[in-house]
């Protein structure tokens, strides 16, 4: 049977083993998955063993999983105005790195932290220096970081391009960063691309202000809230403020065709709610 090639999928659970994160994929039909590589509740994590990486290894190779992304723990701010919390979030991020490396996880995603000063950039250069201060101890070899576009709820940064732009800037190892756009943060951060005309004007800013050739995962939620509300609430695919032809646009873009699109959508019925995101997503991508 030939493998699927639309790169789709949802965050799914490690809990019974790394492995079963794959099983899960394979049950909802995705080509991409993503997961936590620890309890997303605790700063420490169980220490990843052999076994656990050759199952794993073993369960993706023998699947239609292609691509593998995990996101750091919600726990980890590293613009926190706590000198405590942001040394335990650069640890954190040096651990979930190194814990990407073993599984060979490509991307790992991270909420790039908050304002821990009256002034942005100040904030932003901040949490820049804490990205390379982990960089540096952890020595990624198969991981790239992916700073993800948020709503700008409360005092998050990383809610423009050009906010994530100005962190770019300030990375050592440029190699090891990338960005993780989520459809529904944006919408509520401001930005619109329910038309073709939007749609175009949107990624022709995020291409001149941060580049293309960085996106390298999507998070493909819909929006509870309504445009500009800076209020981070998903929706299922179809069912928000976002609209049918935003995603639609997003599914045949052809440029973005080898970039995992991952859903992060509510799950009040567990996997079939993944599985009726997914076939909405390739409905509007065979539309």
């Amino acid at each position: 049977m030939k493998k699927e090639t639309l790169l789709i999928g949802a965050h799914v659970s490690i809990a019974g083993g790394f492995d079963k994160a794959i099983t899960q994929g394979e049950e909802i039909g995705a080509t991409c998955i993503q997961i936590f590589t620890k309890s997303n509740r605790q700063w420490k994590a169980k220490p990843i063993t052999q076994n656990d990486i050759d199952s794993f290894t073993a369960q993706q190779k023998n699947s239609q999983v292609r691509v593998v992304v995990a996101h750091a723990a919600y726990l980890i701010n590293l613009g926190s105005t706590t000198p405590e919390t942001v040394e335990k979030s650069v640890h954190a991020l040096v651990d979930e790195l190194q814990r990407c490396d073993a599984l060979k996880i490509p991307y790992l995603v991270l909420h790039p932290g908050t304002m821990n000063t009256k002034d942005e950039e100040e904030s932003l250069v901040f949490i820049a220096d804490q990205i390379n201060k982990a960089l540096e101890k952890a020595q990624p070899k198969h991981v790239t970081l992916l700073l993800e576009t948020m709503a700008g709820q409360g005092s998050v940064l990383g809610y423009t391009f050009e906010q994530l732009a100005t962190i770019i800037k300030h990375i050592d190892h440029k190699k090891y960063i990338g960005v993780c756009f989520d459809t529904c943060h944006a919408f509520a951060s401001g930005y619109t691309f329910d038309t073709p005309a939007s749609y175009k004007k949107m990624w022709e800013n995020f291409d001149g202000t941060i580049g293309l050739e960085k996106l390298k995962a999507f998070h493909v939620n819909d929006s509870k809230k309504e445009l500009g509300a800076k209020v981070d609430r998903h929706e299922h695919i179809g069912k928000g403020k976002i609209g049918a032809t935003a995603f639609t646009l997003l599914m045949k873009d052809k440029k973005f065709a080898n970039i995992p699109k991952i859903l992060e959508t509510p799950q009040e019925h567990g996997l079939e709610d993944n599985k009726k995101n997914l076939a909405t997503l390739r409905d509007y991508f065979n539309d």
